[in-house]
């Protein structure tokens, strides 16, 4: 995990906490004992004060190559700006910049911000067409934390890709997920200000009661389940709710996207849309069963991930694109329990009429004028996606 200081005055804090506030103590690794220097490698240093806060054994923390245990809560703050290292090769782990695994009771704030230097690395991502790409690294990824929290921080330019959040990189950083949630069980994330070149969050396999409130969105590809169904042994994705936020200048934006010839079954069910402001997006809303970026899927089987007690409503706003909703399932394998309600969206381009098309799927429509209400429907199969 090499981080390096930016600012001259760059403070970064260990705070270990203690049942007693008189007991807790301060690990600043620009102090005497440490001897982080602005500009410098702040790896060793890191190492050191993270080890001196780590009093008694409970949980595994691991910085860099050595692994430390402690059993009180720990607070990192980062109050300035660590970049990374232009070279993702100088990584421990090649696929993360800064980590965090098998804590309990962490809080990572401070108002700091991690600048992953991106734009080194964004040209050299072809992840979107190469499925045996090489990944570059995740700013901050977070695997196997309990009740933990992170407040207060800026990602700035991943080079891939919580409470108070702001994820900065520009539209042209492909593939860079803002935040992306798998294998998780209750997740919150609000108040979240995010734009990237890629979606805003994404909720992979295995999620369970993810809430996303109050997240501002755009540039970036909206806020999606999945993509699913691409891998062997993928695991369910129950219990999402994306409530009261803001879209703008985004693409795909409400979306639920699942590979076709998936290798095993799976299911997506109890997902939730709800009070969404859209301005200025293209296909506001869109499930997508057909999902596919390598021209070399096409004609391959349908997915196998089934689709239920699905809703959209409360949708308000405009689009870039006159087809506007978009419900595409698999055949054989339709959607179920689909809800469209109050959805109120408006399109003044000149590339024909506000429309919509349906397939596989027959939704419950309530509120919703005739051509956002599947003025197509279809129960064949549709040309696949490539977005």
């Amino acid at each position: 995990m090499a981080l390096k200081l930016s600012l001259l005055a760059m403070l970064l804090f260990l705070l270990l906490a203690s049942t007693s506030k008189a007991h807790a103590s301060v690990f600043d690794v620009m102090s005497a004992t440490y001897s982080a220097k602005p500009g410098s490698d702040v790896s060793k240093a890191l190492a050191k004060a993270w080890s001196d806060a780590c009093a008694s054994p409970s949980r595994d923390i691991q910085v860099k190559r050595s692994n430390f245990q402690r059993s009180l809560p720990i607070e990192m703050q980062v109050r300035g700006t660590l970049q990374a290292l232009a070279d993702a090769g100088q990584l421990t782990r090649p696929d993360t910049w800064v980590g965090f695994q098998y804590i309990d009771m962490l809080t990572l704030s401070g108002g700091g911000t991690f600048d992953g230097q991106g734009a080194l690395a964004w040209g050299q991502n072809d992840c979107h067409k190469n499925k045996n790409c090489k990944p570059i690294p995740i700013n901050l990824r977070f695997e196997f934390l309990t009740h933990s929290k992170v407040q207060d921080i800026t990602s700035l330019n991943s080079k891939n890709t919580f409470q108070h959040l702001t994820i900065t990189a520009p539209d042209e950083s492909r593939n860079t997920d803002g935040i992306h949630i798998g294998a998780s069980t209750s997740i919150n994330i609000t108040h979240a200000k995010i734009g990237t070149g890629d979606d805003c969050a994404s909720i992979g396999d295995d999620s369970h009661q993810i809430t996303v409130t109050d997240v501002t969105c755009g540039p970036g590809h909206g806020i999606s389940i999945g993509s699913l169904g691409r891998y062997k042994e993928e695991k369910d994705v129950t219990g999402i709710i994306v409530k009261n936020c803001t879209l703008t200048n985004t693409q795909n934006d409400v979306r639920i996207k699942t590979w076709p010839d998936s290798p095993s079954p799976s299911t997506a069910s109890d997902i939730h849309y709800e009070d969404i402001t859209m301005v200025n997006v293209s296909k506001p809303i869109l499930i997508d069963q057909l999902y596919c970026p390598y021209t070399r899927c096409d004609q391959k089987p349908p997915s196998k991930v089934k689709i239920s007690n699905v809703s959209f409503k409360n949708i308000r706003g405009s689009s870039f694109t006159p087809l506007a909703v978009k419900l595409v399932c698999t055949r054989g394998i339709p959607c179920e329990n689909v809800e469209l309600t109050n959805i109120d969206l408006t399109y003044g381009g000149d590339q024909g009429p506000l429309t919509s098309l349906c397939s596989n799927v027959k939704p419950r429509i309530t509120d919703v004028i005739k051509a956002l209400a599947c003025a197509t429907s279809s129960l064949v199969p549709l040309p696949l996606s490539k977005k």
